[in-house]
């Protein structure tokens, strides 16, 4: 589970090593995917499988941010980096956000938490501005790196071509939050209610799940000489009788923009 909050006032106690922070403005400090803690961040605490960060600073205000450990192998990866979006000095700031829900193996969540947010920048300097095209294309150089690894490593390690990752990826720039998704990781926006004083949770994200009969009808239009594409196994729709996240390819994303008025809203992702 992941949680990251804008603008909150409380303290989230939950969290593990495989938040990567860094290029945080303001605060300077990074933790790596070993738990080991570079910089700054004199506010992180762990707490056995928990670690949580009390409220720091980014571009756009404040945040506070909480992981914790379901597995026994740390399979996901998560970053959140504030300042530049684009390796040109001159190009625009924000912040990006990225949660990578790894299965099989930590070996994709890992590649797409060290390439992600890099390919971003490259292709925000190539067309000198945040947008949704952006994204996707950072989306889709990330899948064709990574699958260049995968023939290059299978014959020596065979396991690579068995794991894989979600990748759910928030931008907050000039105003604008982008939500880009792949798999079934979610975006939620709590929504503060001054009548009820009560938090409403909005979902930004749509999730790839064989669960969702429209994502079978999907698979099913994709592989109509495939009779196993999708399999009801102990009562729970699977892709090939394997896995529930349909993400055969990057390109099943998922891309939004929306105005960010003031943050008057907490982000969970």
């Amino acid at each position: 589970m992941y949680e990251v909050y804008q603008d909150s006032s409380s303290c989230v106690k939950m969290v593990r090593s495989c938040w990567k922070i860094s290029s945080v403005e303001g605060d300077g400090s990074r933790r790596g995917r070993d738990g080991s803690r570079h910089g700054g961040d004199s506010n992180g605490r762990v707490d056995g499988l928990l670690w949580y960060k009390d409220l720091g600073q980014h571009v756009n205000g404040e945040f506070s941010m909480a992981v914790i450990q379901a597995n026994g192998l740390l399979e996901d990866q998560s970053q959140l980096e504030s300042g530049p979006l684009s390796s040109l000095d001159s190009g625009p700031r924000g912040t990006f956000i990225g949660v990578y829900d790894g299965h099989g193996g930590p070996e994709t969540s890992r590649f797409v938490n060290e390439k992600m947010f890099l390919n971003l920048k490259k292709f925000v300097a190539e067309h000198k501005e945040m947008s949704a095209n952006v994204i996707k294309k950072a989306f889709l150089e990330t899948e064709e790196e990574f699958l260049s690894l995968v023939k290059q490593q299978w014959l020596e390690k065979p396991q690579i071509a068995s794991v894989g990752s979600c990748c759910l990826v928030g931008v907050i720039c000039n105003g604008l939050l982008y939500v880009a998704n792949v798999g079934d990781s979610r975006l939620v926006l709590g929504r503060a209610e001054k009548s009820s004083k009560g938090v409403t949770a909005i979902q930004l994200s749509t999730e790839h799940n064989a669960s969702i009969e429209s994502v079978r009808e999907e698979l099913r239009s994709l592989h109509p000489d495939d009779s196993q594409i999708v399999v009801l196994r102990h009562k729970v729709w699977r892709v090939k009788g394997l896995i529930q996240v349909n993400f055969p390819k990057l390109l099943y994303f998922y891309v939004l923009s929306h105005t960010v008025v003031a943050f008057p809203g907490q982000l969970i992702m």
